[in-house]
């Protein structure tokens, strides 16, 4: 009976305790099914954010771009496809030498010049002087003219520095096929603008490039920032670039971007090709920066070569072989 008493005097309270238990049960577990939908949609939310995030990273890679000028998929021939910009005032700041100071200004790209055989074997020639040094960063140089070569995050001169051993590295053949297509150039730039080619110098800097998706070391691995070539200079004119190398096949970025107020318009590399254009405040431009990827898609080699007006302070007059130390002038467009 007292068993019975005990039972009895429990019962109601161990039946409300067992209701209060199932309660906070079922409270417990919608909250955790709730905590878990919760959870889960932030997740999905998450993923969602980063999807689009990625897209538009990749839609931003050519989000700046309203126009290609010309693309590696296609051949520019026989003629230099020519766009016409109106001068800057930039060249009244310098004095003016009739018959090759700009009146005429634009930008243009042509495929003919130089065959991709010899744009193979210039870029052997930079990759041989090249492998001797280069940069810690991203961007490597070397000048023929100067003797300039990327070192760690510095420059030494690659005549006094590997002295004789310089001769085992470049051949004569080498520099033959180097002013062979320095003078094309210097050519087809006079044709374009209506120049006389005798008044045209050779100045500087003057160089092959090597650039790759390596972070910046110093100031001189930042390639990518907006310039004025004739600001940058002065003593530029026309600026030209010989590609080596194939925009999207072995390398992605790099592309050359022509900044104009109504958008951006872009030339993407091709062995051989040759971009050039006034140096001018009309043609601020800037180069896309390499992206990050196997190494066969890292590196993008080209010859800058400029011209100017001056004979004063330009490499060579009007007569010289561009010979320097029994090498020839590096070429940078």
């Amino acid at each position: 009976m007292a068993l019975l008493r005990l039972r009895n005097t429990k019962g109601p309270n161990a039946a409300e305790i067992e209701r209060k238990i199932k309660r906070g049960n079922a409270l417990r577990q919608g909250s955790s099914w709730r905590g878990s939908r919760g959870l889960l949609a932030l997740l999905l939310v998450a993923l969602c954010a980063s999807t689009v995030a990625a897209w538009l990273y990749l839609a931003s890679l050519d989000g700046d771009i309203t126009e290609t000028l010309a693309s590696r998929r296609e051949m520019i021939l026989p003629q230099p496809r020519v766009y016409s910009v109106q001068c800057s005032e930039d060249y009244e700041n310098y004095k003016r030498y009739p018959g090759c100071t700009p009146q005429k200004c634009g930008r243009a790209v042509a495929d003919g010049v130089v065959t991709s055989e010899e744009a193979q074997a210039l870029r052997r020639l930079a990759e041989r002087g090249l492998a001797l040094a280069g940069s810690e960063g991203g961007a490597s140089i070397l000048d023929l003219h100067s003797g300039a070569l990327s070192m760690g995050k510095q420059f030494v001169n690659i005549y006094r520095y590997f002295g004789e051993q310089v001769a085992d590295v470049f051949t004569e053949e080498d520099f033959k096929l180097y002013r062979d297509v320095r003078g094309r150039i210097q050519a087809v730039i006079a044709e374009t603008f209506g120049l006389d080619r005798t008044l045209m110098y050779l100045t500087k800097p003057t160089f092959f490039s090597r650039i790759n998706s390596t972070a910046a070391k110093t100031q001189h691995d930042e390639y990518w920032h907006p310039h004025i070539d004739k600001e940058t200079y002065g003593s530029f004119d026309y600026t030209s670039l010989l590609y080596l190398s194939d925009y999207g096949s072995d390398f992605t970025g790099g592309r050359f971007v022509f900044m104009d107020q109504n958008g951006n318009r872009t030339v993407e590399p091709r062995a051989g090709r040759v971009s050039f254009f006034s140096s001018g405040s009309e043609n601020l431009h800037r180069v896309e920066k390499r992206a990050a990827g196997p190494e066969r898609h890292h590196r993008n080699q080209q010859e800058l070569i400029s011209f100017t007006s001056q004979q004063r302070g330009s490499h060579a007059s009007r007569s010289s072989s561009l010979i320097l130390l029994d090498s020839p002038a590096a070429m940078r467009p």
